[in-house]
């Protein structure tokens, strides 16, 4: 009897697992007769990525988002930020190649390169372009997505209507630095004289680019989110919410560990402003004025050097590294005013 009680509990405890890793995942619905709630797969650039695509009506324009990490996709938890969005554009997300969804266990990503990331994005636009049947496209990257989002629209700015960079990356080591001075004097303000005691170790490798302001401390003092609680919404997303299930967060979490060390490296072996100096279409970069993860002075250095036929250089007073999120209204605002027809 004994035996077939632990059998019935081991028989339940493996329905359990499998509930919480092979769940269907999908994203809810959206009201209305033209509108679009989809989580899919595509087949771009010769591999499988997913896609969501949300917004009350198809035919509004296409608000396409590049996320940032390397390999932090933002559809875990996203739609908590993006519901007055949805009201104006059809915004779609999607999961990189090696990132998230789009991660598959028994592939290569040894040698993934940002060129071939813009190369999937660029794929990846036409391919949103004919499942919506229009034209135009808004590209937006975030944070490290801007790397990509900046050298896509460089290469084929036919592709895009404009540009926006939030939490725009520019000079890698000069941000670096930035955070670094930042961190250092709120942890000197703050009496915490162990954070203090661990930069000062890390100062030689941080001004010599040998190493990066530690995220957890930019974090701790304000430089990555103010108003909203980013790493609780990515638990949260992968705990309770319909887009990822338990083999998705296994794959998140490989895709960075696979990915992430590369990627950050080529970005700051080949600085963007040496990289990207002009771009044929309008260009906009939203920062947050606290933001300490890819610095304001950085991205407005950046901007000042950069060509294009209208550009416009937006601070958000409140936020830090997610003004999209951080000030949802305030960013949904500015949206409609600069790209719905009046």
């Amino acid at each position: 009897m004994k035996l077939k009680k632990r059998w019935l509990w081991a028989a339940i405890a493996v329905i359990m697992v499998a509930a919480v890793l092979f769940h269907p995942t999908w994203t809810p619905s959206l009201k209305g007769d033209n509108s679009i709630s989809v989580l899919e797969r595509m087949v771009v650039n010769g591999a499988e990525h997913t896609v969501m695509i949300r917004g009350e009506n198809r035919d509004n324009p296409i608000l396409l988002f590049v996320h940032g990490g390397p390999g932090s996709s933002e559809i875990p938890y996203v739609r908590k930020y993006q519901d007055i969005l949805e009201k104006d554009f059809t915004v779609v997300h999607y999961d990189q190649r090696g990132s998230g969804k789009s991660y598959r266990f028994f592939e290569d990503y040894a040698d993934l390169t940002t060129d071939l990331l813009v190369d999937d994005l660029l794929a990846l636009t036409e391919k949103v372009k004919v499942r919506l049947s229009q034209e135009r496209v808004i590209l937006a990257g975030h944070s490290f997505g801007t790397y990509i989002g900046m050298k896509a629209a460089a290469k084929s700015p036919e592709s895009f209507s404009a540009y926006i960079g939030i939490g725009q990356v520019g000079d890698h080591h000069d941000s670096e630095l930035d955070s670094f001075a930042y961190v250092l004097e709120q942890a000197k303000a703050a009496h915490a004289g162990d954070d203090v005691r661990k930069l000062e170790q890390l100062r030689p490798q941080i001004e010599g680019g040998e190493q990066m302001t530690p995220r957890s401390l930019i974090r701790k003092y304000g430089g990555a989110a103010r108003l909203i609680e980013d790493n609780r919404d990515y638990y949260e997303g992968f705990l309770l919410k319909p887009e990822y299930n338990g083999l998705d967060v296994l794959r998140y979490v490989r895709g960075i560990a696979q990915t992430q060390s590369g990627l950050l490296a080529e970005e700051s072996a080949h600085p963007l402003p040496e990289v990207v100096r002009e771009l044929a279409i309008p260009c906009y970069f939203v920062m947050g004025a606290y933001d300490y993860m890819t610095s304001v002075d950085a991205a407005q250095s950046y901007f000042d050097l950069l060509d294009a036929p209208n550009k416009q250089f937006i601070v958000f007073e409140q936020s830090a590294h997610y003004p999209q999120f951080e000030e949802k209204e305030r960013f949904a605002e500015w949206m409609a005013d600069t790209f719905l027809e009046k």
